[in-house]
């Protein structure tokens, strides 16, 4: 009996010419290593494959680490160039009025959010016609407001930035949209001493945008940025 393999010379010269063609198809090398298998018996121990097996695992748990790293960089770069195109734009009017007009306009579309609301704590009534005039972007609630919106009526501390998915919108915080808001991100403004705090909302109609599991690095910078911003209208 012949000891040459039954093969075609030419596949024969190919390979023998560039056998890293084979090493670097898995497939290919699946299928040699389990014909290796079935030659040697199921009584034998093929250490080599078992070893095998246990790196290809663990490449694929690295390929799958990678790949969730990219994604995540992605997202944050993502993230951080839009809140600093938001924060341009925010500075950019030079009356009260268009900074409030384009907070709940293109500053909530380049956050792609559904709702950007301003909430102060005033003595002075929202209904009175110097408020109104604001717009509806700007909402007025009585001091304690805040911190009972922020921490839902519980005792405890109040966070500056708090995210979290809600079943409606506060009308008192959204109008009339309230009931579409699924999900909020709540920033804690500090005003400085002898000021009542303020609080700005952004809402979304995607349970999903916002969550108690996401980083608020970049939401406490935003909210860095626009407490300096309200300082200036407020003095």
């Amino acid at each position: 009996m012949s000891s040459k393999p039954a093969m075609n010379d030419e596949l024969r010269e190919r390979i023998i010419a560039q056998p890293d063609v084979i090493l670097e198809d898995q497939d290919l090398m699946r299928a040699l290593i389990a014909a290796n298998e079935r030659a040697m018996g199921g009584n034998i121990v093929d250490l080599r494959g078992i070893a095998m097996d246990r790196l290809e695992a663990r490449l694929a748990r690295l390929e799958d680490t990678h790949r969730s790293v990219i994604a995540a960089a992605y997202e944050n770069l993502s993230g951080t160039n839009q809140v600093h195109r938001a924060v341009l734009r925010m500075l950019d009017p030079v009356d009260f009025e268009d900074f409030l007009r384009d907070l709940g306009g293109e500053v909530a579309q380049i956050l792609r959010v559904d709702s950007v609301k301003l909430v102060l704590e005033s003595v002075q009534s929202a209904d009175d016609p110097a408020v109104r005039r604001l717009g509806d972007v700007l909402s007025v609630a009585e001091p304690g407001f805040i911190e009972d919106y922020l921490t839902a009526g519980r005792p405890g501390p109040t966070r500056q930035v708090t995210l979290r998915q809600i079943s409606e919108g506060e009308e008192r915080v959204y109008g009339a949209t309230g009931e579409y808001i699924r999900s909020e991100a709540c920033l804690l403004l500090d005003f400085g001493r002898g000021r009542l705090p303020g609080m700005l909302v952004m809402g979304s109609e995607d349970p999903h945008q916002f969550s108690p599991q996401q980083g608020t690095d970049l939401l406490a910078f935003f909210t860095g940025v626009f407490e300096r911003a309200m300082r200036r209208w407020l003095s």
